[in-house]
């Protein structure tokens, strides 16, 4: 993984290095020009004078000899300095305190599992990252920008990696053949359909996400490979337009699905959850409302067909999906009830 503090650390180093041998190279060409001194004997003197350690000149010196002498001192103070505060800073302030949480970083990339990719740390992939953390999912985020990368560092939480998230090595480092969804933010559209395709190709089951800019965009992604894409454009206008027709529905919708999940949540939960011969059982028996307090607003049946505000009378099978309303405590609760079941 490329890493910001890591370019600027070898940087000051590289600096430092050029600085040191800048001084050795100045002060012995100098001894030699000026004093007629051999390499070895202008060598010596550079050193003892840049480390200012008191001992004899070779010769006594010229008057030249003597400002040149001088300079070495004054140069070499300024090297040593630098020198000092940069190393002292690189290991104090971060270089190989940040090696080592890379590697921490990196070790625990390596044991995800069902995790979501987030390509992209922009504004929609930044909200995509709270959602996630807010619901407790696991995730990595893909990202190349450098003074992003820089902001996403400042939460220690977060497991990213610098790069392309359209190249094979990226993806594979961020264990896409274990992910069970990839959500692709990336500003530009066609950088999000390179992803897509790249993705898909390498894991052909991974659910893929992808965010568009231009309406044309859409079929193309969707033919790329992505499951599901989302026009922010869109989206925002029609929410800005039923703020002004239905403001109470889009205030209380999205207080559900927006808000932290820590009050009040919309979950799908799996009649699988269910013992074999609960199938053809009807809502109204498994007394769930009464029982646990969560309300089943919504059925996704095997077909892949909605049922909207089920009544008590609909029969279930184990390969319907409900789609309940409540507090976390309550849908764990109902959880617990059907696996009883």
């Amino acid at each position: 993984m490329k890493r910001v503090k890591t370019v600027v650390g070898f940087k000051d180093v590289f600096i430092t290095v050029v600085l040191v041998l800048g001084l050795f190279v100045i002060g012995t060409t100098g001894y030699m020009f000026i004093e007629g001194y051999s390499i070895t004997d202008a060598l010596y003197m550079t050193v003892i004078t840049a480390a200012t350690v008191g001992y004899r000149e070779v010769s006594p010196l010229h008057d030249t000899g003597k400002w040149f002498t001088m300079f070495i001192i004054i140069y070499s103070i300024f090297v040593i300095g630098y020198a000092v505060t940069h190393f002292t800073r690189l290991l104090l302030d971060g270089y190989f305190r940040q090696k080592i949480k890379d590697y921490n970083v990196k070790k625990q990339i390596t044991k995800l599992k069902d995790h979501v990719i987030v390509c992209g740390y922009g504004r929609n992939g930044f909200q995509a990252v709270e959602e996630l953390a807010d619901h407790h999912i696991d995730f990595i985020v893909i990202e190349k920008r450098d003074n992003v990368v820089e902001r996403i560092r400042e939460n220690p939480e977060r497991l990213f990696i610098q790069g392309d998230a359209a190249s094979e090595e990226v993806l594979n480092e961020a264990q896409i053949m274990k992910a069970k969804a990839l959500i692709t933010a990336l500003p530009n559209d066609a950088d999000n359909i390179y992803v897509v395709l790249t993705a898909r190709e390498m894991n052909p089951t991974i659910k893929i996400i992808s965010r568009a800019s231009d309406f044309k965009s859409d079929m193309k992604l969707r033919r790329a490979g992505a499951d599901n894409v989302i026009m922010p454009d869109r989206i925002g206008g029609q929410r800005m337009a039923k703020l002004v027709a239905q403001p109470d529905v889009v205030e209380f919708w999205e207080y559900v699905l927006l808000q932290s999940a820590k009050d009040v949540s919309l979950e799908m939960v799996p009649c699988e959850l269910m013992s074999d011969n609960v199938p053809g059982t009807k809502i109204k028996d498994l007394g769930l409302r009464d029982k646990t307090g969560v309300n089943i607003v919504g059925v996704k049946t095997e077909e892949g067909s909605f049922v909207f505000n089920p009544s008590a009378d609909f029969e279930l099978s184990q390969t319907d999906q409900l789609f309940v309303l409540g507090s976390p405590l309550q849908i764990k609760k109902m959880k617990e009830i059907l696996i009883a079941q």
